[in-house]
């Protein structure tokens, strides 16, 4: 089909925070820095709106690099927001999970990549079809 997702289940169980500056990053033009963090940043708080529902999966494929998503990238995926028309979705499709862009369509859905070797996939109701969960971030190594 195209690719394959490997999902995880988060652990809150860490309890590590970590300094978080309360001074914004220039994307532009320089600010002053300050020399120490005056705050604490908790990657599962921050991430996680809904710990009973929310899994982590790293993208093994292709088919969304022109969107950013790389093999080895990891989502962070919620299953209780409902999936909307263009929502990037963890999908399960006739036995296999792929990771695409949700179009719904008047008679039937359309799962699009984003790269031009890859075919966008027509749902019908003969697919065993369901979407998983919606992709709320993705975490990339730079």
């Amino acid at each position: 089909m195209s690719d394959n997702i490997n999902i995880f289940t988060p652990s809150d169980d860490s309890g590590i925070e970590l300094p978080l500056s309360d001074e914004r990053v220039a994307a532009g033009f320089p600010s002053p820095a300050e020399d120490y963090a005056s705050l604490n940043l908790d990657l599962n708080r921050e991430l996680i709106k809904n710990p009973a529902s929310t899994f982590y999966a790293r993208v093994s494929g292709l088919s969304m690099i022109d969107e950013g998503i790389n093999d080895g990238d990891l989502l962070v995926i919620d299953k209780s927001i409902e999936p909307y028309d263009g929502c990037l979705a963890v999908c399960y499709i006739d036995g296999e999970f792929t990771l695409k862009r949700f179009e719904k369509h008047k008679d039937h859905g359309l799962l699009v990549p984003a790269n031009k070797e890859f075919k966008p996939i027509k749902v019908t109701a003969e697919n065993d079809f369901c979407i998983w969960g919606v992709v709320t971030y993705l975490i990339k190594k730079v």
